[in-house]
C-alpha cells in the first residue's frame, strides 16, 4: 500500500480569508432566509425568531469540529474525507455518496429557486433558464477555483449589502408607534405551538446553515488554512446568524401570520411594507436582486464543493479512478461534469424541492459523524493527528454537537428518518459490490481500539504523517530561524558516539542544561531516530524539558557514519505487500539532523520533526549536502528555499550602503531577520550590535513574500 505522500495530483492553494468567508455565506444565504421562512412560521408561528436563533447557536459544535479537522487533514472532500479516515470506508461510503447527492440537490433546487423572485416581474420558463445556469456556473468551476471564489466574493458582497441594508431600515421602521403596535399584535403569542413542533422548526431551519461547512471540501486549496478557515467560518456563521434572526424578526412583524406562511417570497413581500418610501418599485427591485445573488451563490458553491467528493473518493479507490485527475486549470473537470449533470436530471426529471429538504436531513448526521471523528482522532492518541487549529471545550462540545443533531433528524419525522436509511442502506450495498475489495484503510477508530487491546490502522497514522510532512511547519513554528541559528559539525569521520557528546556540549551552551543530562536523552532518543526513505540523512528527536525553546543541531560527517537500525519516517512510501521496507542495519549516511524541543510542544516538535523529514526528502539534498563548503552553505541546504536569502557585503551594488554598518542601524523588508553572517570562514551569530564588514556572507530569513524582495539584491550581484 502506496501512502499519500505518493505523487497525485494536488490543488493549488488560491484561496484567502475572503474567499473562505464568501463560500461559507454564499452556500447559506438561499431558500434558507428567501422562502423557508414562511413554511417554518406555520410550525412554530412567532418563536421561529427563536428557532432561527437557536440552530445558530446549534451550529458552533460542527463549525469548530470541521476547523479542527479540516487544519489537521486539508484534503479534498471535507466531511466525506474525516468521516471515512475515523471510521472507515464503510462510513467514508455513506458520507461521500450521500454528500455529493444532497449537495448536488440542494444547489439544483437552489436554481429553481431563482424563479419564485423573478417571477415577481417577469415570466420565465424556469427549468431551462436553471439548466443554463448550472452550466455556466459548471464551466466556471472547471477553469479555476480562484476564478469560481471571486464571482463568489461579488456576489456574497452584493447579498450582504442589500441585506444589511434590508435589516436595518426594517429595525428602523420598527421603532414608529404604529409598527411597534403592529409587531405586538403579530407575534402575541410567542409560542403558539408546542415543544415537539418548535424543535422540528429549529431543524429545519438549522439547514440553512449547513452550507458553512462545504468549504471544508476545499480546504485543500485554502492558503494559510489554520486561520483562515476557523476564522472565516466564524466570521460567516455571526454575520448570517445576525442577518437570519433580524430578517425573519422583521417578516414577523410585518406580516400578517397567515399571509406569512403562505408566502414563498418572505422577504420581497415585507420589503414591500416598509420600504415603500423608495421610489417605485426600487426596494422590490433589491430584494429581488439579493435574492438572485443568494441562490446563485449558493448553486456556484455547491458545484464548488459537491465536485470534489467524487475526487476524495476516487482517490481512496471508492470510485472511479478517472475522477481524481486535475484538469488543466487544476480543477477536478470530471467530477464538476458528473455534478452539473446530476442538477441537470434533478432540474428536468425530479421532485428537487422535496429530495433537497430530505437531504438536509442527510446533512444532519454528517454533522454527528464529524463531532464523533474529532472525539476519535483525539481517544486514538495518533502522534501524526496535529490540527493547527484545536476546538475549545473538549469533549464536551463534540459530545452536545453529537446529541443535538441526532435529536434534530428524529424531531424532522419519520419521513426524514426513513430517507436517511435509505441512503444509508444504498451507500452500504455500493461498499459490499465495489469498494470492499479495493479499500485500503480501516479508519483512526481502530487505534482507538489498539488502546482496548485491538486492531490499530497504520495506514492513517502514516497518512496523516505524510499530510503533516507535506504542510510542513507553520509560520508560527519558526523553522528557519531555528535553522538558521542551529549550531554545524563538520567533521571528516567519527563514530556516534563522539558525535553525541558534541552535539550535547553545544546544546548545553544554548539551554543551560549539563551536557551529561543531555547525552544521556540523546542517547535515549537513538530509538526514536528516523531516516526518510531516501536514506540520506537520519533525524534524532528528543525532547528535553529544561530546554527553554527548540534547538537543532546540523552534522555531517563526510566518509559517512553507520546508524544502526533507523525506523523509516512515517508517511513514507510503503512497498506493494503493504509492510514497512526493513530498515538496513549499518546505513551509511553524512547527515545527522538533531532536533531538541522542549516538553509540552509536541504539535511543535512534530511539525518541525516533519519539516526536517521533508527537507532531507528532497532528491537534491545529498548531493547539495555532500558539496556545501562551508556550515553557513550547509544550513542553506536545509532552509526552505523561499525563506531565505544570502548576500554578500560589497563596495558596489544594493548591498554597498551595509559597510561598516550596525544591523540596528539597517532596514530590511518585513518580518525579515538576519540570521547568520559569515566572515573569513567563520560563522557568527549576529545581534543589533554587530557590524558587517566587507566580504561578509549574510543569511537572511523571513517570510517567502518578504524575502522576494531581497532576492532582486542577490538577481542584481549575480548579473555583476
Amino acid at each position: 500500500m502506496a501512502a499519500e505522500t505518493e505523487d497525485v495530483d494536488r490543488l493549488e492553494k488560491r484561496l484567502g480569508l475572503m474567499d473562505v468567508y464568501a463560500i461559507c455565506t454564499g452556500a447559506m444565504f438561499a431558500s434558507g432566509f428567501f422562502l423557508l421562512p414562511g413554511v417554518a412560521a406555520a410550525r412554530a408561528g412567532s418563536a421561529v425568531i427563536l428557532a432561527y436563533a437557536a440552530s445558530t447557536f446549534l451550529m458552533i459544535p460542527g463549525l469548530l469540529s470541521m476547523a479542527e479537522l479540516s487544519s489537521a487533514m486539508p484534503r479534498a472532500g471535507g466531511s466525506y474525507f474525516f468521516v471515512h479516515r475515523s471510521l472507515g470506508p464503510l462510513a467514508g461510503t455513506i458520507a461521500g455518496l450521500g454528500n455529493w447527492l444532497a449537495l448536488g440537490f440542494k444547489s439544483a433546487f437552489a436554481l429553481v429557486g431563482m424563479g419564485a423572485y423573478l417571477a415577481v416581474f417577469v415570466d420565465v420558463p424556469i427549468q431551462p433558464l436553471a439548466v443554463g445556469l448550472t452550466v455556466a456556473f459548471a464551466v466556471l468551476n472547471v477553469l479555476g477555483a480562484k476564478e469560481t471564489a471571486r464571482l463568489q466574493a461579488w456576489l456574497v458582497a452584493l447579498l450582504m449589502a442589500i441585506m444589511t441594508f434590508y435589516v436595518v431600515q426594517g429595525a428602523l421602521s420598527l421603532l414608529g408607534v404604529e409598527a411597534r403596535t403592529m409587531a405586538a399584535d403579530h407575534m402575541t403569542p410567542f409560542f403558539t405551538t408546542g415543544f415537539g413542533a418548535f424543535a422540528s422548526t429549529v431543524a429545519l431551519v438549522f439547514v440553512s446553515y449547513g452550507g458553512l461547512t462545504k468549504v471544508a471540501a476545499a480546504a485543500e486549496e485554502i492558503d494559510n488554512l489554520d486561520r483562515n478557515l476557523p476564522l472565516g467560518m466564524l466570521l460567516s456563521l455571526g454575520s448570517v446568524g445576525l442577518i437570519y434572526v433580524g430578517g425573519v424578526t422583521i417578516m414577523v412583524a410585518f406580516l400578517e401570520p397567515e399571509a406569512l406562511h403562505a408566502d414563498l417570497t418572505p422577504v420581497a413581500t415585507a420589503g414591500e411594507v416598509f420600504l415603500d418610501w423608495l421610489p417605485g418599485q426600487v426596494g422590490l427591485i433589491l430584494v429581488v436582486v439579493a435574492a438572485i445573488a443568494a441562490f446563485a451563490s449558493t448553486a456556484n458553491a455547491g458545484i464548488l464543493t459537491a465536485s470534489r467528493y467524487p475526487l476524495a473518493m476516487a482517490r481512496d479507490r471508492l470510485t472511479w479512478s478517472g475522477f481524481d485527475r486535475i484538469g488543466r486549470f487544476g480543477t477536478p473537470t470530471l467530477g464538476i461534469i458528473v455534478t452539473s449533470t446530476l442538477m441537470i436530471v434533478g432540474i428536468l426529471f425530479l421532485d428537487v424541492e422535496r429530495l433537497a429538504s430530505v437531504g438536509s436531513a442527510f446533512l444532519l448526521l454528517i454533522f454527528a459523524l464529524i463531532n464523533l471523528a474529532v472525539i476519535i482522532f483525539r481517544e486514538s492518541h495518533i502522534a501524526s493527528y496535529v490540527p493547527g487549529f484545536r476546538s475549545p471545550l473538549y469533549p464536551w462540545m463534540q459530545i452536545f454537537g453529537v446529541l443535538t443533531t441526532l435529536g434534530l433528524i428524529v424531531a424532522l419525522g419519520a419521513a426524514y428518518v426513513l430517507f436517511v436509511l435509505g441512503i444509508v442502506g444504498g451507500a452500504a450495498v455500493w461498499y459490499r459490490i465495489y469498494v470492499r475489495a479495493r479499500a485500503q484503510r480501516r479508519g483512526a477508530v481502530y487505534s482507538l481500539f489498539l488502546r482496548l487491546g485491538q486492531l490499530r490502522d497504520q495506514g492513517v497514522d502514516q497518512e496523516l504523517w505524510g499530510i503533516l510532512q507535506e504542510r510542513g511547519a507553520s509560520d508560527e513554528d519558526f523553522f528557519d530561524e531555528i535553522v538558521a541559528r542551529a549550531d554545524v559539525i563538520d567533521r571528516e569521520r567519527g563514530d556516534l558516539d563522539d558525535v553525541l557528546d558534541e552535539v550535547a556540549d553545544l546544546l548545553a551552551q544554548r539551554t543551560g542544561v549539563r551536557p551529561e543530562e543531555i547525552a544521556t536523552q540523546l542517547r535515549a532518543s537513538i530509538s526514536e531516530s528516523v531516516v526518510p526513505s531516501t536514506r540520506s540523512a537520519i533525524i534524532y528527536p528528543a525532547v528535553l524539558a529544561e530546554a527553554p525553546q527548540p534547538e537543532v543541531v546540523l552534522v555531517r560527517v563526510r566518509q559517512g557514519l553507520s546508524a544502526q537500525e533507523p525506523r523509516q519516517f512515517p508517511g513514507q512510501e510503503l512497498e506493494a505487500n503493504g509492510e514497512e521496507e526493513p530498515a538496513e542495519r549499518g546505513v551509511q549516511v553524512a547527515g545527522l539532523l538533531f532536533l531538541v524541543s522542549p516538553d509540552g510542544h509536541t504539535t511543535q516538535h512534530l511539525r518541525l520533526l516533519a519539516q526536517l523529514a521533508a527537507v532531507a526528502e528532497e532528491p537534491s539534498f545529498a548531493r547539495a549536502w555532500s558539496e556545501a563548503a562551508s556550515e553557513q552553505e550547509l544550513l542553506e541546504v536545509v532552509l526552505r528555499d523561499e525563506r531565505f536569502v544570502s548576500l554578500e557585503v560589497t563596495d558596489h551594488g544594493p548591498t554597498s550602503a551595509w559597510v561598516d554598518q550596525r544591523l540596528r542601524d539597517l532596514t530590511f523588508p518585513g518580518d525579515t531577520l538576519v540570521a547568520l553572517v559569515r566572515r573569513n570562514g567563520r560563522s557568527l551569530i549576529p545581534h543589533g550590535e554587530t557590524v558587517l564588514r566587507r566580504g561578509d556572507r549574510v543569511t537572511i530569513v523571513g517570510r517567502s513574500s518578504d524575502v522576494a524582495q531581497l532576492f532582486s539584491i542577490g538577481a542584481q550581484q549575480f548579473d555583476e
